[in-house]
């Protein structure tokens, strides 16, 4: 039996992933980037590790948290970097 998916919240588009999965597979699903660089590139995840800091997000209002590292819950709010 597998476990219930988890609902989350991209930039305010509600997203489900299975059980268990990282918030970087959530925004993957729903964002077209995770963050901006400094001169406006989009960026995305490289490591999917958590050394390269490319997938930086908010998180429930926290800011920089790793998106690879974190597992999704239900209920949170994600916001990507514009």
């Amino acid at each position: 039996m597998s476990a219930a998916p988890v609902r989350l919240d991209i930039d305010g588009v509600a997203v489900e992933v299975p059980a268990g999965a990282s918030v970087a597979a959530a925004v993957a699903l729903a964002a077209p980037h995770f963050r901006r660089s400094r001169s406006g590139q989009p960026r995305a995840p490289l490591c999917g590790m958590g050394v390269c800091f490319e997938c930086r997000v908010r998180i429930d209002g926290v800011e920089h948290q790793r998106s690879c590292l974190v597992p999704a819950r239900e209920g949170m709010r994600v916001a990507c970097d514009d």
